[in-house]
């Protein structure tokens, strides 16, 4: 079992990363450099016909791709300390945190990446003024972040879940971007500098 891997800044690769790590799983890497298109490629196509990391090779020679799915996958391999929650509610929590912050923060993150980013110039047509439209969707979407983070050590309160897993990859991913979060959001500040202090995090 090997995950076709791509550096940092790449998002959707490091919560693989994270999530191994913090499970103590030794998960081989075989990189795929994204700047050389090599996940553009016929041959990774073969792998994965959107063209996109993480992929993850089983023995047989299986893959899986989205970074979710290859969590769950490892999830139902390797059990204890479990990420996807410890009993019905929690699992349904976390499920609702992953699709709340791959909609309500990743989206604008993502379209503003894709239209007001000099490097994506390069490979997609861009629409600038939407792509600047989302700077404030993605600032409003962190304050709303930072109001239910208050009170709470993790997004799961004491539990620490594949929730801030995605969250964590996703606001550093947007400080790349050029998208720092705002000031006067205290309590998503606190949570970042926690989760960032884990030893799982510089997977």
């Amino acid at each position: 079992m090997k995950l076709y891997n791509s550096a940092m800044p790449a998002p959707n690769p490091r919560r693989v990363r994270i999530f191994a790590a913090e499970k103590g799983i030794n998960l081989p890497l075989e990189e795929v450099a994204l700047a050389k298109r090599e996940h553009k490629s016929d041959a990774f196509r073969d792998k994965n016909s959107l063209g996109q990391t993480p992929v993850l090779e089983l023995d047989d020679g299986t893959t899986i791709s989205e970074s979710v799915s290859i969590c769950r996958y490892l999830e139902e391999l390797h059990p204890e300390k479990p990420l996807f929650g410890r009993n019905a509610l929690e699992r349904a929590q976390v499920d609702m945190w992953l699709r709340r912050v791959e909609f309500v923060l990743m989206g604008p993150v993502g379209n503003f990446w894709r239209h007001a980013h000099p490097y994506t110039s390069k490979v997609v047509k861009q629409f600038p003024e939407f792509g600047e439209s989302n700077r404030e969707a993605t600032a409003a979407a962190m304050r709303w972040f930072d109001r239910e983070l208050e009170g709470r050590e993790f997004i799961l309160g004491g539990y620490f879940s594949a929730a801030d897993i995605m969250a964590l990859c996703v606001v550093d991913f947007a400080k790349f971007a050029g998208l720092d979060m705002p000031d006067g959001t205290p309590h998503l500040h606190a949570w970042h500098t926690l989760v960032s202090s884990r030893p799982s995090a510089a997977a």
